[in-house]
C-alpha cells in the first residue's frame, strides 16, 4: 500500500503587545517569581515583602488572579510549575520549600532546610523537583522524586547557586551559581558534572524540553546559549545588562529575558529571540522598570512578567500556529505539535484544491516528555492533508 500525506502550516500573527494586570491590593511591590503551565492556562507567582509575601494563581492566562490564601506569609523568592499547573513548589528566602497539588489552594511544607531557594524547577509530571540553595556557607543543589516529598543533595557542590533549570522528563538539569559555575546532571540530580565557566555572574538558566538547549544569563553581562547540554556555550548579540531570569519554549527556539537595571546602561528591559539566541528584539512598548522574573509556556507565544517595584504582572500573548510535525509508528501515522497557547484544531482535508476541511474527532494525547499534543491516524492510500487552525 502506498499513500501520501502532507502537512500545511498555517500561521497567524497577533500583535506583540504586554499588557498590565493587576493583582489584589494586597500584593507587595517586590514580586520575585513567576511560573506557567505548558498552555500558559494556569499562571503562579510569588511575592515577597518584610515576611508578609503571597502567592497568587491565574486559571486565565493572567486575565484575573487569586491569592492564595491558605499559603503562609513568607518572603517567597522561586516558584516551578508542573506542565498541567496543577503541582507547585515555592521556596522563600528564609524556610522550608512548599509544595501543592491543587494549583495552589492548599500548600504542606517539605523536609528541607530553611534557608534561601533561590531557584526551582520541575519535571512536566510534577513529580521530579530541583531547587538551588543560594546560602554563601551551606549552599547546595536539591532534588526530589517523589513530588517533593523527600529531598536529597547528593553530591552537589557547595556554592553560591542562584538558578536551575530540568528538562521535561526531569533527567537532564542545569545549575548555575553567582561565583561563576555552571553544573549538569543527566540522572535527575543523583550526580552532577562541571562544565567549566564562562562569566563571574551567573543569574539565571532556562532548558528546552529534551534538555539539549540551554540559555543563562549574567547578572551583569552576557546572556550565553547552549546546544549540546552545556558541553559547550556561544556568546549571544544579546545587549550587556543586569539580566535577572531567562525563559525558553519547550524546543527551545523562542527565548526571554528581563533585566533589573542595575549595575547596567541599559535600564530594566525585557528583550525576545525567535531563533534560539542568534538575535534579539527588544519591547520598546514597556515601562523601563526592575524586572525580576520571567515565564513562558510550552509554545513560546505566551509570556509572563513580574517587577520588583510594582503590583502588577506584564502578559505578552501572541498567536502562530505551532509547525506540525509527521512520523511513522507502527505502521500508523503519528501528527504532533507543540502543545499551544491558543485553543487550535487539527484539521484533513483529501484535496487542497477544495474547502473541505474536517475537525478530526481523535483527541490530542500530551507527551510529557517531549511537551506536544500527538494524534495517531490511519495510513490511507489516497492524499491526506492536515493543517491547524483556530476554530
Amino acid at each position: 500500500m502506498t499513500y501520501r500525506i502532507e502537512l500545511v502550516l498555517m500561521s497567524f500573527f497577533g500583535l506583540f503587545a504586554m499588557v498590565s494586570s493587576a493583582l489584589g491590593q494586597a500584593l507587595t511591590p517586590s514580586c520575585y517569581g513567576i511560573a506557567s503551565s505548558a498552555d500558559g492556562s494556569k499562571l503562579a507567582a510569588v511575592a515577597s515583602y518584610g515576611g508578609n509575601g503571597e502567592i497568587y494563581t491565574s486559571t486565565n492566562s493572567g486575565a484575573t488572579w487569586t491569592q492564595q490564601t491558605n499559603a503562609p506569609n513568607l518572603n517567597w523568592f522561586s516558584v516551578a510549575s508542573s506542565a498541567d499547573g496543577s503541582k507547585l513548589a515555592a521556596g522563600p528566602e528564609n524556610g522550608p520549600i512548599y509544595i501543592s497539588t491543587n494549583s495552589g489552594v492548599d500548600w504542606l511544607p517539605t523536609t528541607t532546610s530553611n534557608t534561601f531557594w533561590t531557584s526551582i524547577a520541575s519535571s512536566a509530571d510534577g513529580t521530579k523537583l530541583v531547587a538551588a540553595n543560594g546560602h554563601p556557607d551551606m549552599g547546595r543543589i536539591y532534588h526530589s522524586d517523589d513530588s517533593g516529598l523527600d529531598w536529597s543533595s547528593n553530591n552537589s557542590p557547595v556554592l553560591w547557586w542562584s538558578g536551575v533549570a530540568s528538562s521535561a522528563d526531569g533527567t537532564r538539569l542545569v545549575a548555575v551559581a553567582t561565583t561563576g559555575e555552571i553544573y549538569t546532571s543527566t540522572n535527575s540530580g543523583d550526580s552532577w558534572l562541571w562544565q567549566g565557566a564562562t562569566g563571574l555572574y551567573w543569574i539565571g538558566v532556562a532548558s528546552s524540553a529534551d534538555g539539549t538547549k540551554l540559555v543563562a544569563a549574567q547578572g551583569g553581562g552576557a546572556i550565553y546559549t547552549s546546544k549540546n547540554s552545556g558541553v559547550n556555550w556561544t556568546v549571544t548579540l544579546a545587549p550587556t545588562a543586569a539580566w535577572d531570569a531567562v525563559a525558553s519554549s519547550a524546543d527551545g527556539s523562542k527565548l526571554a529575558a528581563v533585566s533589573d537595571g542595575e549595575y547596567s546602561v541599559y535600564p530594566g528591559l525585557i528583550i525576545t529571540s525567535t531563533n534560539s539566541g542568534l538575535t534579539w528584539a527588544t519591547n520598546h512598548f514597556l515601562p523601563f522598570t526592575y524586572w525580576s522574573s520571567v515565564a513562558s509556556s510550552a509554545d513560546g507565544n505566551l509570556l509572563a512578567a513580574t517587577p520588583y517595584n510594582n503590583n502588577k504582572i506584564y502578559i505578552s500573548q501572541t498567536t502562530s500556529a505551532p509547525p506540525l510535525k509527521l512520523a511513522l509508528s507502527t505502521n500508523n501515522l503519528c501528527l504532533s505539535w507543540i502543545i499551544p497557547s491558543t485553543n487550535f484544531v487539527l484539521q484533513h482535508n483529501l484535496d487542497l484544491t477544495t474547502t473541505n476541511w474536517v475537525a478530526l474527532t481523535n483527541a490530542p494525547t500530551l507527551n510529557l516528555t517531549t511537551l506536544q499534543d500527538e494524534v495517531t491516524v490511519l495510513p490511507s492510500s489516497s492524499s491526506g492533508f492536515y493543517r491547524l487552525t483556530t476554530p
